[in-house]
C-alpha cells in the first residue's frame, strides 16, 4: 500500500476535526459533572453511537475481518455474542442505571455508584472497583496507542515511535480538552465514519468480483469449509465464542453513556439506534473477511501484504479498490474505531482517580474547577504510562487485553446487573461478587479447563457468591430499599 498525498490530506482533516469538537466541548464544560459525564445532558443519537464507537476498537476492523479471512464465516460466533450482549446491557441495564446512578447521590463514576447503592461508610468497594479499573484499563490504553501507533507506522511507512506519538496525541489532545463531552461528540463522527467504510466496502468488493453468486462460488471453490458455521467448532468453542457478550454488563466505558443520557426514557431510541448500528457494523466486517477471500483468490498479485498479515484485509481492499480520497476516509475509519475506544478509557480512568481516589481521600473540599483540572492532569498521567508500555509493540503486559475484557465482565458485570434488578443486594454480597468473579477468572486463565472462555464460570461464580452472601447478611436499610423502589417505579412508568 503506497502513500498518497490525499490519504494524508484526508487523515490531516480528520484528526483536525477531533480536536475542533475537543475545543467547542471544552467550551462547554463548566464543572466536574460535566468533564465526567457531559452533565448527563446526551440525547438518543448521541448515546447510542456514542456507546457503540467506545465498544468497537481497532478490532472491529482488523482483528474480526483478518479472522473470518483466515478461518472462514464461523470465527462469526462472537459477532453473534457480542450482539446479543450488547442487546441484553440496553434492555436491562441501561435505563435503570441511568435512575439508579440519579438517585443514589447523583453518582457520576461506577465506584462512586456500588458506594452510595450499598452505603458503603469503609469505602472498600469504592477502593476496589477504582483500582481494577486502573489496572485493567491502563493495560488496555496501551493496547489503543500500540494499535494506533501501527495504523500511523504501515499506511505512512515512518517508525513505529513516531506513529505511536502521532497516533496517541490528538486522542490525549482533545480528551484533556473537553473531558465526556468531547469524547461523546467525536464518537458519534466516528461510529458515522465506521459504519459508512464498512457497508461501502463489501458491496464494492462483492461488485469488483461479478456480484453475490459469483464471489460466493469462488469462495466455495476455494475451500467449502470456508462456508461452514461449524467448521471446526464444538459446544465449548461456540459457547466460550457466545460468552464474549456476558462482558457488556461490567465494561465502565460503555456503562458511562447509559448515565450520562439525558434521561431514562432517552435509552429506549438510544437501544434501537445502537442495535441497527452495530448489527450493520459487524455484518459489515464479516462481509469484509468473508468476501476478501474471494476477492484475493480472484487477484492473487495483490494479496501479498494480506498473505503476510491477514489483519490488513480491510486497509490493503480501501487501498487498491477507492480512489486516494476515498480510502483516505475508509482508512481513517480504523483511525476512529481506536481513537474513539482509547478516549473513553483514558477518560475512565481518570474519572476513577479524580472521583473515586483524590476527591475522598486527598482534598474533600476540592473545588469544582480544580476537580475538572485535577481530572484533565489524570488523563496526562494515565496517558504517558499507556505510552510508556506502548513501546514495544511486542510487550507481553499486551496479551492481557484480551482477559482484560473477562476481568470487567466477571468482576463488575454480575455486580451492575444484580444491583438494578435486586433490592436485597448487600454491599458484603457486592464485595464478594466482585473478588469471586476477578479471582475466578484469573484461576481460569492460568489452567484453561475445559478450553471454556474464563468470562463464563467467573460470571457464574460471582453471581451465585452475590446471591448466597447477600442473603446469609443483613438486609440493606429501609432508605437504601426505598431508593431503589423509586428507580425501579420510575424506570417501569416509562
Amino acid at each position: 500500500m503506497t502513500v498518497s498525498t490525499p490519504m494524508i490530506v484526508t487523515f490531516i482533516v480528520y484528526i483536525t476535526g477531533m480536536l475542533l469538537i475537543g475545543y467547542l466541548a471544552y467550551r462547554s464544560t463548566k464543572n466536574f459533572d460535566d468533564y465526567i459525564l457531559g452533565g448527563r445532558s446526551l440525547g438518543s443519537v448521541v448515546t447510542a453511537l456514542s456507546a457503540g464507537a467506545s465498544d468497537m476498537s481497532g478490532w472491529l476492523l482488523m482483528g474480526l475481518p483478518g479472522a473470518i479471512f483466515i478461518a472462514g464465516i464461523s470465527e462469526s460466533w462472537i459477532a453473534i455474542g457480542l450482539t446479543l450482549g450488547a442487546y441484553f446491557n440496553w434492555l436491562f441495564v441501561a435505563g435503570r442505571l441511568r435512575l439508579q446512578t440519579e438517585k443514589n447521590n447523583n453518582a457520576l463514576t461506577l465506584p462512586d455508584y456500588f458506594t452510595s447503592r450499598f452505603e458503603d461508610s469503609s469505602k472498600i468497594l469504592r477502593i476496589i472497583s477504582a483500582i481494577v479499573i486502573l489496572v485493567f484499563f491502563t493495560i488496555y490504553c496501551a493496547s489503543g496507542v500500540v494499535a494506533g501507533g501501527l495504523l500511523f507506522e504501515s499506511t505512512f511507512h515512518i517508525s513505529y515511535e513516531k506513529a505511536m506519538w502521532l497516533g496517541a496525541l490528538a486522542t490525549i489532545a482533545y480528551t484533556f480538552l473537553g473531558g465526556f463531552l468531547a469524547v461523546s461528540w467525536t464518537d458519534t463522527v466516528q461510529a458515522s465514519l465506521m459504519i459508512f467504510a464498512l457497508i461501502l466496502t463489501p458491496i464494492v468488493v462483492i461488485l469488483s468480483m461479478g456480484g453475490i453468486d459469483t464471489s460466493i462460488e469462488v469462495i466455495k471453490a476455494k475451500n467449502p469449509e470456508y462456508l461452514d458455521m461449524f467448521k471446526g467448532m464444538n459446544f465449548i468453542a461456540i459457547l466460550s465464542l457466545l460468552g464474549w457478550g456476558l462482558g457488556y454488563f461490567g465494561q465502565p466505558h460503555i456503562l458511562a453513556r447509559f448515565m450520562a443520557a439525558d434521561s431514562h426514557q432517552t435509552i429506549h431510541s438510544a437501544r434501537r439506534i445502537s442495535m441497527t448500528w452495530m448489527v450493520l457494523c459487524l455484518g459489515g466486517t464479516i462481509a469484509v473477511g468473508f468476501f476478501g477471500i474471494g476477492y484475493f483468490e480472484m487477484n492473487p498479485s495483490v494479496a501479498g501484504a494480506v498473505t503476510q498479515n491477514n489483519e490488513r484485509i480491510f486497509m490493503e481492499l480501501a487501498a487498491i479498490l477507492f480512489n486516494p480520497w476515498i480510502a483516505g476516509v475508509l482508512l481513517s475509519a480504523i483511525l476512529a474505531a481506536v481513537m474513539s475506544t482509547l478516549s473513553c478509557q483514558l477518560l475512565v480512568c481518570a474519572s476513577a482517580l479524580t472521583e473515586d481516589l483524590y476527591k475522598p481521600f486527598i482534598r474533600k473540599t476540592a473545588s469544582q474547577k480544580e476537580l475538572v483540572w485535577v481530572g484533565r492532569f489524570m488523563v496526562l498521567l494515565v496517558a504517558a504510562i499507556a505510552i510508556y508500555i506502548a513501546r514495544d509493540p511486542n510487550n507481553k503486559v499486551l496479551g492481557l487485553v484480551s482477559n482484560a475484557w473477562a476481568g470487567f465482565g466477571a468482576a463488575f458485570g454480575p455486580v451492575v446487573l444484580m444491583s438494578v434488578l435486586w433490592k436485597r443486594m448487600t454491599r458484603t454480597g457486592a464485595l464478594a461478587g466482585m473478588l469471586v468473579g476477578a479471582i475466578t477468572v484469573l484461576v481460569w486463565m492460568q489452567y484453561k479447563w475445559f478450553a471454556l472462555y474464563e468470562i463464563i464460570p467467573g460470571f457464574i461464580f460471582a453471581t451465585i457468591a452475590i446471591v448466597v452472601v447477600s442473603l446469609m447478611t443483613k438486609a440493606p436499610s429501609a432508605e437504601a430499599q426505598e431508593r431503589f423502589e423509586q428507580a425501579e417505579a420510575e424506570y417501569k412508568a416509562k
